[in-house]
């Protein structure tokens, strides 16, 4: 529902309206080195800082995502408000909103960050042609369209690209600031945002995006190489959401990073070097969305798109439900489930799981966690998949198999991260935790935990799996 916004602005100040430009908002939820805002408020001109709510999260209910990115926003209102401006928030196509906001506030420009995805650069290039529009870079730290191999072709291996995106890296970063006031503008309409809960442990906030960077630099950065693949440990950074909804931006958090890198000798600084290839990874996937956009709609391998995928919907749920009967996965799943996030290692085990111990196809993993991720991406999100199935760019080998009971031994060893997430196995001793069917009956009855009735028995037996995979990836494989 649209609010009648017009009469005074936030300071109580009405008078003398100058010319402005639209800041279009995607991406970059921040007033913080913010490229787009600060070209569209140079030259002395006023900015109406504009988000278009796509009528599609109307029709997909309030997802992680969505309930993150609207909190986001009534922060981003009100921080504007203190520099005597505010957000206005339309819904409806681009197409329709822009040409409309732009003639009611007689704004000269509209500036925006890049989005290279298919459907962004579909609609950026069909807007170029109706409006006043100028993009400009910064979701990365180098322009992924700039990302070539000396051959001029781009890269599809990830070594040799983060070798040479390190290089170019600038390790001089000055970073962006916006006046203390913005120069008064036509005060517009504005949607009322919903009244959403944040996801559960991610409060939508500039303030606690800083402080979650400024912690991990501070405290944990350090031990990231060696305790980012522990679950039972908090060895990551849990920024991905902020990063992701441009709450901090990445030159931002590479400004933190870039004093405690020992360029000359990494290894002396295992953990920074460590979290700085996870930025690389982000940036490897964006490039290859950018130069391969059909990444989105089948696997990057031609020999890997027709493998015999089973059809099989009462074990997609079990997955989806954490009820596969295997501890570390089902954990996984559930908090997933309940926070909207889910540990990177977790990731990786589910995704493996799904795809080789159940053989269904990844694309419906795929699917299911840009449904529920906080902090789902396009880009990454694909990437990961395929790199877990096998059948993307310098992906896994489709033989690599994760057996979920080694797993969960080697990086839950005590059972700590099962427990948190799957409450009836609460009482389950260590010896048993990755392998609860093999408790005795006496045992499962004195802690209340029967398999096969308070917790599921296995829902495939993952020996059996595992060849039944090598076989349907086997003969594809070999072609390569």
């Amino acid at each position: 529902m649209l609010k009648n916004a017009i009469g005074e602005l936030p300071n109580g100040c009405n008078i003398d309206i100058m010319a402005c430009n639209i800041w279009w908002i995607r991406r970059d939820i921040r007033l913080e080195d913010n490229p787009a805002l600060i070209k569209a408020l140079e030259s002395g001109l006023g900015v109406i800082p504009l988000f278009i709510m796509d009528p599609y999260f109307q029709k997909t209910g309030h997802t992680p995502r969505f309930a993150f990115l609207i909190n986001a926003l009534r922060d981003l209102d009100a921080r504007l408000r203190s520099h005597n401006s505010r957000l206005v928030v339309r819904t409806g196509q681009p197409d329709e909103i822009l040409p409309q906001v732009l003639e009611e506030s007689h704004a000269v420009g509209v500036f925006a960050e890049t989005d290279h995805s298919p459907y962004s650069r579909r609609r950026d290039a069909v807007m170029a042609g109706k409006i006043p529009l100028s993009l400009v870079e910064g979701p990365t730290l180098i322009p992924p369209g700039d990302m070539l191999t000396a051959q001029g072709n781009p890269y599809q291996v990830f070594t040799p690209f983060y070798q040479t995106w390190k290089q170019r890296l600038s390790v001089r970063s000055s970073l962006l600031t916006v006046p203390e006031r913005f120069p008064n503008v036509k005060v517009l309409e504005t949607m009322t945002l919903p009244d959403i809960s944040p996801p559960v442990n991610f409060p939508a906030t500039r303030q606690e995006a800083q402080r979650r960077l400024d912690g991990f630099l501070e405290q944990d950065i350090s031990l990231y190489a060696d305790q980012r693949d522990r679950l039972d440990l908090d060895g990551t950074s849990l920024l991905s959401p902020y990063i992701r909804f441009g709450l901090l931006s990445i030159r931002e958090v590479f400004a933190g990073i870039i004093g405690r890198i020992n360029w000359d000798d990494p290894e002396t600084t295992p953990g920074e070097e460590t979290w700085l290839k996870e930025l690389a990874w982000r940036e490897f996937y964006q490039s290859i969305l950018l130069f391969f956009p059909e990444v989105l709609r089948e696997a990057f391998r031609p020999q890997f798109r027709d493998i015999p995928w089973r059809d099989a919907p009462e074990d997609l749920l079990a997955w989806q439900s954490g009820l596969t009967g295997y501890p570390v996965v089902d954990a996984g799943m559930r908090q997933l489930m309940l926070t909207g996030w889910m540990h990177n290692r977790a990731r990786m085990i589910t995704a493996s799981f799904l795809v080789k111990d159940l053989l269904i196809n990844w694309q419906a993993g795929e699917r299911w966690f840009m449904q529920r991720l906080v902090d789902g991406d396009p880009a990454s999100n694909n990437g990961g998949w395929q790199w877990t199935a096998g059948v993307g760019t310098d992906a896994a080998p489709y033989f690599r198999i994760f057996n979920p009971i080694l797993q969960g031994q080697k990086f839950d060893p005590h059972g700590v991260y099962i427990r948190r997430w799957v409450p009836e196995l609460a009482d389950v001793p260590e010896r048993y935790i990755h392998q609860t069917w093999l408790m005795p009956e006496i045992l499962q009855r004195d802690i209340h935990c029967r398999i096969g009735i308070d917790y599921p028995l296995p829902v495939v037996d993952h020996k059996l799996a595992r060849r039944r995979t090598l076989d349907a990836f086997g003969n594809k494989g070999r072609k390569n």
